[in-house]
């Protein structure tokens, strides 16, 4: 009987996310591919010294790298000269190299809500009374704070983002598998982000998410593109998520579960087929 492929899958199961179980997520995620792979879960910080002997890593639900950076590029380091297959693939444009994207996206007019990282072009962001600082370096909202317009020109730049509060009527997320589409959750309630039902997107809606699907070039793995819809209807992205995107199976049904299982399967078994082994 030929080998399956052996996959180390890195969670965290012990993180605690806000309104989101990471841990019974990955459970169940991890539980379904061993169907076709065999699978060893591990935590982010034993990655580096476990991958060599599997023929995937698989980064799931770790936490926020800026828990561990100094580790994490040591991972990152280590995988690439060693050519070790990581999904998502460590080439991600987006969230995975930071949040440089934001302010490459609004120089090249995609729509984004505006971003900026130099005090003077304060000037650029539409007139509001507040703006949202982010650090550069920040996830799961860590560092996140709104400010009034009148202490914007005392901030520390350099290493912060600053964009305009924008009053939305809700989020909205479309979640990809490769270049496909899966399937669309929103959070109706823009103070209940994690509170998500189902979402019927529309041509315009997807042709939207493609946009920057199509941006990030990355031919394997998963990516979540989170939105929000503003007072006048048009969507601006909030984040592009290519790391390890929480993707909140729990509020699918079942036949699109399955369906999502089974096209990240199908992605693992392409990237096996076509990326060099180490």
């Amino acid at each position: 009987m030929p080998s399956r492929p052996s996959v180390l899958f890195v969670t965290d199961l012990a993180y605690q996310a806000r309104g989101r179980r990471y841990c019974d997520e990955d459970i169940c995620l991890s539980s379904r591919l061993r169907g076709e792979f065999d699978i060893a879960l591990c935590h982010p910080l034993d990655a580096a010294a476990l991958m060599d002997g599997f023929d995937l890593v698989v980064v799931r639900n770790s936490g926020p790298v800026l828990h561990y950076r100094e580790e994490y590029d040591v991972f990152r380091d280590r995988a690439t000269a060693r050519g070790t297959r990581v999904y998502n693939p460590l080439s991600g444009r987006a969230d995975m190299a930071g949040k440089q994207y934001l302010l490459d996206l609004t120089a090249a007019g995609y729509p984004v809500i505006p971003t900026i990282d130099r005090p003077e072009d304060l000037g650029s962001l539409s007139g509001t009374d507040d703006y949202v600082v982010k650090p550069k370096a920040g996830a799961d909202s860590i560092g996140l704070r709104v400010v009034p317009r009148d202490q914007l020109d005392g901030l520390a730049y350099g290493d912060i983002l600053v964009q305009p509060r924008i009053d939305f009527r809700y989020e909205v997320s479309f979640y990809y598998v490769d270049d496909a589409f899966q399937y669309a959750l929103y959070a109706p309630d823009p103070n209940q982000r994690w509170v998500l039902g189902a979402y019927q997107p529309t041509e315009a809606d997807l042709g939207f998410a493609r946009r920057f699907i199509d941006w990030n070039t990355l031919r394997h793995g998963i990516q979540r593109v989170d939105a929000c819809r503003t007072q006048d209807g048009e969507l601006l992205l909030v984040e592009l998520e290519d790391l390890n995107p929480y993707l909140s199976l729990d509020h699918v049904d079942e036949p699109t579960r399955d369906a999502f299982v089974s096209a990240m399967a199908a992605s693992l078994h392409r990237y096996l087929d076509t990326a060099p082994r180490a």
